[in-house]
């Protein structure tokens, strides 16, 4: 008399509509031989997670219905499997105004049951999320109704009500849909990854299961879109809200949870229960699958790390290699007449221990043409920064050159202090196509570099990075003696001032009433408001804390508001 629940955890491409349907049905057909009578996939499994503006396009919504039409003829022949697949579909009135009704959005964020061939159900999400990276209200109407689809499984009828990502997130839509019948709540999902999202998750569905006293089974997307990562954790909790099951974090995964009636009350439920990893270790793995899946996904064949002997493109390379191999990475290093050689040295060395290619290209005779071409337009002023992003300049057209000739993308090394703070230079190491660290801080770059040094997640090689690239004191190396503290609060400092008022929105005079310096609050705020423009013009980067710079931070380049 069990029930047996299948969850696709699977890294879908957006807008592959037609490979994206090939892979649910293949889960479908591996659901079914495992003898699962259900099989869920994440939100808008069809079309990936975000096709942002895609669902602007009538003719890119009725394609994904065509491929779920495909997919219902293709899996036909899977007796008693109810596959539930997330989809956008026309909203009502949709066809008037060219494909958009008139001041609504064109589309329901959707869920359509598939059995023997046929659309038996269909589900409108309810509560659409317009916060932070969400964008829901641009694109989707809400739904109104709940759905319950009753599956047999061994001669007993079981009645399972459907939720999307957010309706679970409120009491009424799970109230609703238990009014309605249901003894076992299924949740479709795409929720980005940040730190602790995943526990938050599992406490925020504890909650629904407690308020309801159904079981709940919840179904994730995993891989990298662009700035988003979704980690998967797949889970189902028992009747009390105890984590019965869980999927593996940061892999796809045919997640299957069994259900049994139980007299006494809910379900019984049960499944593998696959652990959780600490903060460093889910923070590398996204780092990871983000890197991966961008490189991939758009078809580059490798990529590209201008490699200084600093510790943040050090951490860059490591997990370049951990993402894509050795042998789909280059190292270039180029030193000026300011390079260290204990930098190029230690270059040399990570690139050995890592087996990537190494190519040095000093850039000296370079600065000296520029300088030489500059002079007459120059005469009679000091040296300035001018100079010093004249190298970073010259680093970026290099790269940018080897990713025209090999077809390799850039990924810059910058993180997230430095695109707070401006410390980085435009055209030059801002120069590339995708920004690993984008949202890691300059102290969890320390962090992760110690964490991966002391473990192997992937095979490549323990200690891949030389401790003195860790422990010497960072500098961008663009003038004699420099240190980025000459510039800067402590890193410790300037990290806890953008977290408080970059990520959480308190106000200067919050952030001093903590005990900070007053002059360095100031500094930094100040610094965040002059480069907002640089920042507009960053490559996009993975998405790890709740507020990264792009779709989380809006701020208009020209603005005088000094609060």
């Amino acid at each position: 008399m069990s029930l047996r629940i299948a969850v696709a955890q699977l890294d879908f491409v957006v807008g592959d509509l037609a490979g994206n349907a090939r892979r649910i049905a293949e889960a479908a057909e591996a659901a079914h031989a495992a003898g699962a009578q259900v099989l869920l996939t994440p939100e808008l499994a069809i079309c990936g997670y975000a096709a942002e503006d895609l669902l602007l396009r009538p003719a890119f919504v009725a394609a994904c219905d065509e491929a779920v039409q495909e997919l219902a003829r293709r899996t036909a022949r899977l007796r008693g499997l109810h596959l539930v697949v997330g989809q956008p579909l026309p909203a009502p009135g949709a066809a008037a105004a060219g494909g958009r009704s008139v001041g609504r959005a064109p589309c329901l964020n959707a869920a359509t049951v598939l059995c023997e061939g046929a659309v038996t159900h269909r589900y409108a999400k309810r509560e659409l999320p317009n916060y932070q990276v969400f964008d829901e209200r641009r694109y989707f109407v809400p739904g109104t109704r709940p759905c319950v689809v009753e599956v047999e499984a061994s001669g007993r009828r079981w009645r399972l009500g459907l939720l999307i990502c957010e309706d679970a997130w409120f009491a009424a839509p799970a109230a609703e849909t238990v009014a309605a019948g249901a003894e076992v709540l299924c949740v479709l999902n795409a929720s980005p990854f940040h730190l602790g999202k995943g526990d938050e998750r599992e406490r925020a569905m504890r909650q629904r299961v407690r308020e309801t006293g159904r079981p709940l089974v919840y179904a994730h997307l995993v891989g990298g879109q662009d700035e988003l990562v979704f980690e998967g954790r797949s889970f189902a909790l028992d009747g009390t809200g105890a984590v019965a099951a869980r999927a593996p974090s940061f892999s796809e995964d045919l997640f299957l949870v069994e259900l049994q009636p139980d007299p006494a009350g809910a379900a019984r439920v049960g499944g593998p229960l696959a652990p959780v990893g600490d903060t460093e270790h889910d923070l590398w793995h996204a780092l990871v699958l983000g890197t991966r899946d961008y490189v991939d996904k758009n078809g580059f064949p490798g990529a590209i790390v201008g490699l200084s002997g600093g510790v943040d493109s050090a951490l860059v390379l490591a997990i370049a290699v951990d993402a894509l191999g050795p042998q789909r990475v280059r190292a270039v290093m180029m030193p000026s007449p300011y390079t260290a050689e204990i930098s190029w040295l230690d270059a040399r060395a990570m690139a050995a221990r890592l087996g990537v290619r190494y190519d040095e290209i000093p850039i000296g005779p370079l600065f000296d043409a520029y300088l030489g071409q500059l002079a007459p337009l120059l005469q009679g002023r000091p040296p300035d920064t001018t100079e010093e992003n004249l190298q970073a300049r010259i680093r970026g057209t290099l790269l940018m050159a080897l990713s025209n000739k090999f077809g390799d993308i850039v990924l810059t090394t910058g993180n997230k202090s430095e695109m707070a703070t401006g410390y980085c230079t435009l055209y030059g190491d801002m120069a590339g196509g995708f920004a690993v660290l984008k949202d890691v801080a300059k102290t969890w770059v320390w962090r992760l570099a110690r964490w991966r040094n002391a473990h192997d997640p992937f095979g490549r090689g323990a200690q891949p990075i030389p401790e003195r690239i860790i422990t010497r004191p960072p500098s961008a190396e663009l003038r004699p003696g420099q240190t980025d503290q000459d510039s800067l609060p402590p890193y410790e400092v300037l990290d806890a001032i953008v977290e408080r008022y970059m990520e959480n929105d308190r106000s200067v005079e919050e952030i001093v009433a903590e005990g900070f310096d007053r002059a360095a609050v100031e500094q930094v705020v100040r610094l965040l408001r002059l480069n907002e423009y640089k920042r507009r013009q960053a490559p996009v980067g993975i998405r790890v804390t709740h507020r990264s710079f792009g779709k989380d931070w809006r701020y208009p380049n020209t603005n005088r508001w000094r609060g």
